[in-house]
């Protein structure tokens, strides 16, 4: 047999194991201000994997060592709208102390490969290299043209990576009108005999900000009225103690709709504690779409034991409703009053898409295909994705990263959590369902 021929028959099933562990090993933790490694060294490491089966990607460097990847895939019809294909390779920062396998080292143990990005995302990066590599090594043209970007800094919000794409390079997608990323496509199982598909179609608006109080400084031994960590702690305990009123969006009543069916059950938005308690592995994932949310998540002031700082500031993770934007900034005015400065560190929006056309239709057909009992329904993102910056070049973006999953998995507390990891059996389902996918969009 020809060194061609043995290259052919290795399938996308064969090496998305492989490809994901690769991956992993290439530290590409993201502190938010360039400490970290960055992502050139997986930038490179992708379009090498792609130049291997004939495309000519491109490096996009916004920073040094903040790199992105992208190329594009002629298709069998290229005056066809496009589909663009996304994933991060940045990942949050892992204690190695902390985990049962070390964070970059692509263990494989108990069926699953851990590791940082083993779900967030560089599974999806897998298991999308896999299927194109597959797919060019034996000629496969998908029916329109693909974009492909495996992009660096979607976990401090984009700004050197999809942001920059985009502002700075949009010929990259032009003719692309739909989107595939992260956070969907993943099971639920309701019973044998039904497993629903959670397919991304929304994310809430996020607001990162930076709060401060200003006192006057003074020695520690006094009496003190104006100290500025007093005041600030009173306001962001009231903050982080406030329950922000359920609002139902139209994605979330969808989504309680069609598991209360599955359920055998009607999902009270209202009541908060009886619906989540009958959401099992992902009530974590569906508690925070029921209303904005802001969890305080740094604290900071003074310097020496003896003396009152002039200020103290702290930093809030906000996150927004599609279409409670307004509300939601008029509430946090409201709750931190007058004495408390807010400023944004980092701000975008919400996006929300209908549940709906020829590319939905293709995923439910792919999933059904590889898994008789799926169905897929919509939820939407308590947090955020790259597909918000792709929204301002009018492309349409779901979250469909398909994943069969144990139903004993915590999979809500894989993502950015300890012990980080994904099944073998899930990557490469989730590859024969991409393939399929590609075929029907």
């Amino acid at each position: 047999m020809s060194g061609t021929d043995t290259a052919r028959s290795v399938t996308g099933e064969d090496e998305v194991v492989d490809l994901c562990r690769e991956l992993i090993r290439i530290d590409t933790s993201n502190y938010g201000d360039h400490s970290g490694p960055g992502e050139r060294k997986a930038a490179e490491y992708v379009a090498e994997k792609l130049a291997e089966v004939g495309l000519e990607p491109e490096i996009f460097e916004s920073h040094p060592g903040r790199a992105s990847t992208v190329a594009r895939i002629e298709g069998e019809d290229p005056s066809r709208p496009a589909l663009l294909i996304h994933g991060h390779t940045d990942v949050v920062p892992a204690n190695a102390v902390d985990w049962t396998h070390h964070p970059f080292s692509g263990e494989i143990a108990d069926g699953c490969v851990w590791g940082r990005g083993a779900v967030d995302m560089k599974d999806m990066d897998a298991m999308t290299l896999a299927v194109v590599r597959d797919r060019l090594r034996s000629g496969r043209k998908p029916p329109r043209d693909v974009v492909l970007a495996f992009l660096a800094d979607e976990e401090a919000g984009g700004t050197y990576g999809a942001r920059h794409l985009v502002d700075n390079h949009p010929h990259l997608f032009e003719g692309v009108t739909e989107a595939i990323s992260e956070v969907g496509g993943f099971s639920f199982t309701v019973s044998e005999q039904r497993r629903l598909y959670l397919i991304q179609t929304a994310e809430k608006g996020m607001h990162w900000m930076k709060l401060t109080v200003a006192g006057t400084a003074g020695h520690g031994s006094m009496i003190h009225r104006d100290n500025a960590i007093t005041e600030l702690s009173e306001a962001v305990a009231r903050l982080g103690r406030h329950t922000f009123p359920v609002r139902v969006t139209k994605t979330t009543r969808a989504f309680l709709d069609e598991l209360g069916d599955a359920l055998g059950t009607e999902l009270d938005p209202e009541d908060m504690e009886g619906t989540l308690a009958k959401l099992g592995g992902i009530a974590k994932l569906i508690g925070a779409t029921l209303s904005n949310t802001a969890n305080p998540t740094q604290l900071g002031a003074g310097y020496k034991v003896n003396v009152i700082p002039g200020e103290a500031t702290a930093h809030v993770d906000g996150r927004f409703l599609p279409g409670h934007e307004e509300e939601f900034l008029a509430d946090l005015d409201r709750i931190l009053g007058p004495k408390v400065r807010r400023e944004d560190v980092h701000s975008d929006k919400a996006v929300e898409t209908t549940f709906d056309g020829a590319l939905v239709d293709a995923m439910q057909s792919a999933l059904v295909a590889e898994d008789p009992a799926a169905k897929a329904i919509p939820y939407m993102l308590s947090g955020g994705t790259d597909a918000k910056s792709f929204d301002d070049l009018g492309i349409r973006g779901f979250g469909f990263a398909p994943l069969k999953l144990p139903p004993e998995l915590d999979f809500a507390g894989m993502f950015h959590g300890v012990d980080e990891r994904v099944p073998v059996d899930g990557l490469k389902f989730g590859v024969r369902v991409l393939d399929r996918f590609l075929d029907a969009s």
